[in-house]
């Protein structure tokens, strides 16, 4: 859309805002790229020109730091999240005060600031354990736990504010993989990948529970797509992303044949018994977006980066676990 020059990500230091931000120049809009930067403020330092970057370190829980920055955005993308149920678990009360509490004034600030447009990535997660065949957008929300509760929470929230001049849209997106500046190797393929590289081994827990699947590439893509679409089109829709969706022993099979390594695949047990198998025909039939990247893509990705030098200490680093560095820097 013409009309959008200006975007405020929240999160952007994140694993789908490392490499959203660097695209999102690239297309020429001006970023201001808001994070508390717990897993580093080098995460753009690859990005050559940053004339059109403005980093904003802070906490998502400062409304009045919203206040200063926020105006003058023609778009909010907002990321920012303790992500997943075990970071949630960590410190429940501080997930809720950054994934709850924080989000509801972030709306209001956007919406009386004058921005137009507001993207929410919430999560499959907010459907719980479904027994149809098709997970899709017109099922019931079930959440099992605070995590997904809360997103369903900020998703109803955030359809309430939508108004002529502020539209808003939700991305439920499925488990991300693949290669990014500020890498996460705490999801399915990327662990079995590095465990497959650099342990010679990989253990599947469980096995038989499907997950679905996305790559970060089209994972930014979706988000540069919807800036571009006409409000009419978007304006409080809700759309699934993740498109392969397949078994977790079937993603280490995957991982072994495309790494082309002799690796052992030892199954244990789990009381992870979650599996669905999420369809994503809506945003494909309504709007066009398909995806253009594989699980096999992202495991090629992944296995050029540690080739290359650029995943060091890669069993070790902190950095690359949500839990681990969460606990480390005790976050509050």
């Amino acid at each position: 859309m013409s009309d959008i020059k200006t975007i405020f990500v929240t999160g952007a230091g994140g694993y789908v805002g490392s490499l959203l931000i660097p695209a999102l120049l690239k297309e020429g809009y001006k970023v201001r790229a808001h994070d508390i930067y717990w897993y580093g403020e080098d995460v753009f330092d690859g990005v050559e020109d940053k004339s059109n970057l403005t980093m904003i370190k802070g906490d998502l829980r400062d409304a009045d730091l919203l206040k200063e920055t926020i105006p003058g955005s023609d778009a909010v993308i907002h990321l920012a999240c303790i992500s997943n149920d075990p970071s949630y678990d960590l410190d429940p009360n501080l997930a809720k005060t950054i994934n709850y509490d924080a989000f509801l004034p972030l709306v209001d600030i956007a919406k009386e600031s004058g921005v137009k447009r507001f993207i929410y990535a919430s999560s499959s997660s907010v459907y719980g354990i479904k027994d149809d065949p098709e997970v899709t957008e017109d099922l019931p929300l079930e959440p099992l736990t605070d995590y997904s509760k809360y997103k369903a929470m900020c998703e109803d929230y955030l359809n309430k504010a939508a108004s002529d001049e502020f539209t808003v849209t939700t991305i439920r997106p499925s488990t991300v993989c693949g290669y990014a500046p500020r890498l996460r190797l705490d999801l399915t393929v990327n662990i079995l990948t590095n465990h497959a590289i650099n342990n010679g081994k990989i253990t599947v827990f469980g096995g038989q529970q499907k997950r679905p699947n996305l790559h970060i590439k089209d994972m930014v893509e979706v988000y540069l797509f919807m800036l571009k679409q006409d409000t009419a089109k978007i304006q409080n829709k809700i759309y699934n992303v993740g498109y392969e969706n397949f078994k977790v022993m079937e993603i280490a099979e995957k991982v072994k044949a495309t790494l082309g390594t002799d690796v052992d695949i030892v199954v244990t047990p789990t009381d992870d018994n979650r599996s669905y198998h999420v369809n994503s025909d809506k945003i494909k039939n309504e709007l066009g977006f398909v995806p253009k990247h594989t699980i096999e893509d992202a495991i090629m990705d992944l296995k050029a980066a540690f080739e290359a030098g650029l995943i060091p200490d890669s069993m070790t680093d902190d950095k690359y676990f949500n839990i681990k560095r969460m606990q480390n820097l005790q976050a509050k």
